[in-house]
Formats: C-alpha cells, sequence, structure tokens
C-alpha cells in the first residue's frame, strides 16, 4: 500500500474516500493524519503544475541564477540563503553542490526585470560573489510531469 504523502505528491486533489481505500485506513484516520503534516509543516502547500506554454497569456520569463557565496561565520549559507529567498522575485531556492553554492529560479515580466533583479538586488550583497543566469527557453517536465505530446517528428530528415 502506498503512503499517504506519496498518493498526495501525485495527485493532491484526491478525495478522502479514495485516499483511505488506497491506504487501507479508515477516512478519519487519514483525514487526522493530514492535519498532522499540514500543522508540523511537511504538507507545505498544494500545487497544480500549469503548462504555460498552452496558454494565450504567458507569464513572462523564468531564469535559473547560480550564486556563489561566502558563507557566514556560525551560520554558513542559511543567513545568505534567507535573505536571498525573501525577494518576492525568488520562487525557489537551494542549496547546491559545485562551482556554486545556491540555485535561484527567478519569475520576471522580462528579461529586463530578471537584469535588474541581479544587477540592483542580488549582485550587490555582500556575501555574493559571483552569479551566472540562464534563461529557461522550453519545459519539457515538470514536477514529474511531461509537459509535450510525444507525436510525430515533425522535423525533415536532412540527407546528402
Amino acid at each position: 500500500m502506498k503512503d499517504i504523502l506519496e498518493i498526495l505528491a501525485d495527485n493532491a486533489r484526491i478525495s478522502l474516500d479514495d485516499l483511505a481505500k488506497l491506504t487501507g485506513k479508515k477516512k478519519l484516520a487519514v483525514e487526522k493524519e493530514i492535519k498532522n503534516y499540514e500543522n508540523k509543516g511537511v504538507i507545505v502547500k498544494y500545487k497544480t503544475v500549469i503548462n504555460q506554454d498552452r496558454i494565450n497569456d504567458k507569464k513572462g520569463v523564468v531564469s535559473l541564477i547560480e550564486v556563489q557565496v561566502i558563507p557566514q561565520k556560525d551560520v554558513g549559507f542559511d543567513t545568505v540563503a534567507a535573505r536571498i529567498y525573501k525577494f518576492p522575485e525568488v520562487k525557489s531556492c537551494y542549496l547546491i553542490s559545485g562551482t556554486y553554492d545556491l540555485l535561484l529560479i527567478i519569475e520576471g515580466k522580462d528579461i529586463n526585470t530578471v537584469a535588474s533583479f541581479v544587477s540592483e538586488k542580488l549582485a550587490p550583497l555582500n556575501s555574493v560573489k559571483g552569479t551566472v543566469t540562464h534563461f529557461m527557453l522550453k519545459k519539457y517536465k515538470e514536477d514529474g510531469v511531461a509537459l509535450v505530446k510525444e507525436g510525430k517528428n515533425q522535423r525533415l530528415a536532412i540527407t546528402y
């Protein structure tokens, strides 16, 4: 039997009755367990994955920004990360391994908005040593869901 969290991660709209059937638990027990997860901060938000490419009024641009920072004594990266993720433009912030320390996902109205964020808010921070910005051109898969339908390849074959 699947765990409640695993089922909810796949389908947050599932009914309590169906969730109880899949877990082999009583509906009241499932409801109580979900409330407990919410109160403890295990379940933070219920989310819908939207394919922005299928909507006419697309939302600006999405960028991935790698940030190299100077960790602070006794707190490491946490204080710097907290200062950065509180900016409203930052949709996600991750501590990563490798050349850079933080990975940010930023949404902006246009490229200039993202550029302004980097140059006016992010780069001037004392702890920031450097940044690299990547602009998202197309999403193929998000949160485990394929956003493109697989069909026949429309490209013409190149022959010599």
